[in-house]
């Protein structure tokens, strides 16, 4: 198969979902992508950003997914392709001048066939409880982490994943994205949010009622539900993780009360099972790391904000060659963003070159209100080591911070370490290790929590 083969298959089936035909840039993304090239190599030859090509690349992925009835992804694509093409040439005798359109039925039909058989030997005991789980109505710019978090799931059987980031950088909007596309690889999927309840025999109890439709016995329910883990292949995400931790300690210090969830994150790496378990977090505990990720099936996602200025195109904003900085002022963080949207409409009319034209950064009232929280979940030495740095306006080193607070040096690096596990401390590598605050966290910090 040649690659104009290839780019004729693929604009059908595309034509087929969209009724639009390929344009340039996406003929050069598919012949890539044939071709096993990077998606750097690929936004190079075609002269755009690699984010928009990646873009391109996971939208065109889902198209061909869906006409063709099965996952389609960058690394095996190339091999799917042929053998669909080779198998629907078979089927109805292509040509050089088929139409996918009846290839597409007849392969439909066959999946359907398939898929019909596949669920009469199958148990119907399939359980999906999504029922606290936030419904997207938007996904932008999260093309790479949506692969990465696909890759570990479906080809690495990763059994712990944290994804982990500042309030409203778009930690759940991600999970749940790749819950929608890929609900049906799972047996058992379960949804739970720990700011709603934090009791995990509770959530243990629900898991084993959902799978089994019956009675469940009270005594071994961990047990029980790794019997059912290594029986089905279940995906169990719980969200707001740091509900779980002491407020005012280190970060991600297990209130007394929620230790046993410190056994469960442990049982899930150690013991045999084909089931995964995402955590979703504001705080790093130390479950979630792991030095040595070939002897232990545990990843961490480390969300950072979005970079393309897709995000704004929706809100009815003016002077869009401006975008670029406004993201960049207040870092890409979706729910920062769309809160000073909100007052640039209201008070500014949509226009962001006024509003930069202020030069200044604004903390809204509800960005003040989602970091006085997080704030008062510092120990007293985290928050005053953040007060500090807020008084610099460059980077600033370890020994020159300690020489301008009372910290003995042990605190100070536990605080840092703590800080940067809050993901409100970045570290700067360099000829020497530097720490810096975001611009959001250092306003906020200079005009609400000075003395």
């Amino acid at each position: 198969m040649d690659v104009k083969e290839v780019l004729q298959f693929a604009d059908e089936l595309v034509f087929a979902q969209t009724g639009k035909h390929l344009d340039d840039i996406q003929e050069t993304v598919i012949k890539g992508v044939w071709q096993g090239q990077t998606y750097e190599t690929i936004a190079d030859e075609c002269h755009r950003s690699e984010s928009h090509v990646r873009d391109i690349g996971y939208k065109l992925l889902q198209i061909l997914s869906k006409q063709l009835g099965e996952d389609v992804n960058k690394y095996n694509f190339r091999s799917t392709i042929e053998r669909i093409y080779v198998k629907s040439s078979q089927v109805i005798g292509i040509g050089n001048h088929h139409k996918f359109n009846f290839c597409s039925q007849t392969l439909d039909q066959s999946h359907q066939d398939n898929q019909q058989n596949q669920a009469k030997s199958k148990p119907s005991s399939n359980f999906h409880d999504l029922t606290l789980a936030p419904k997207i109505t938007h996904f932008y710019d999260r093309t790479t982490e949506l692969q990465t978090l696909s890759h570990w799931l479906t080809h690495q059987n990763t059994r712990l994943i944290s994804v982990l980031g500042l309030s409203g950088i778009g930690k759940t909007t991600l999970v749940k994205q790749f819950v929608d596309l890929n609900l049906q690889q799972f047996d058992v999927v379960v949804w739970k949010n720990l700011k709603l309840s934090q009791s995990l025999d509770g959530i243990i109890t629900e898991i084993l009622t959902g799978v089994n439709h019956d009675s469940v016995q009270p005594d071994n329910k961990l047990t029980q539900l790794f019997n059912v883990l290594r029986q089905k292949k279940c995906l169990i995400i719980l969200d707001d993780i740091q509900e779980l931790f002491i407020k005012g300690d280190w970060a991600g210090q297990f209130k007394t009360e929620y230790k046993n969830y410190q056994n469960l994150f442990t049982m899930m790496t150690e013991i045999e099972h084909q089931s995964s378990l995402i955590l979703i977090s504001q705080e790093q505990c130390q479950e979630m790391i792991c030095l040595d990720e070939e002897l232990y099936p545990i990843k961490c996602l480390e969300l950072e904000g979005v970079e393309s200025r897709s995000i704004m195109k929706n809100w009815g904003l003016k002077d869009d060659e401006t975008w670029a900085q406004l993201i960049k002022l207040y870092e890409g963080n979706p729910v920062y963003l769309k809160d000073i949207v909100s007052l640039i409409k209201n008070i500014f009319g949509g226009k962001v070159a006024d509003f930069l034209n202020e030069d200044s950064l604004i903390v809204t009232k509800d960005m003040k209100s989602r970091l006085t929280k997080l704030f008062k979940r510092l120990s007293p030495r985290e928050q005053e080591i953040v007060l500090q740095l807020s008084k610099f306006e460059q980077p600033v080193s370890r020994e020159d911070l300690r020489q301008s607070l009372s910290l003995s040096s042990m605190d100070l690096m536990n605080g840092l370490e703590s800080l940067r596990q809050r993901y409100l401390v970045k570290r700067i590598e360099g000829e020497q290790v530097l720490f810096d605050l975001s611009l959001v966290v250092r306003e906020y910090v200079r005009t609400c929590c000075q003395n």
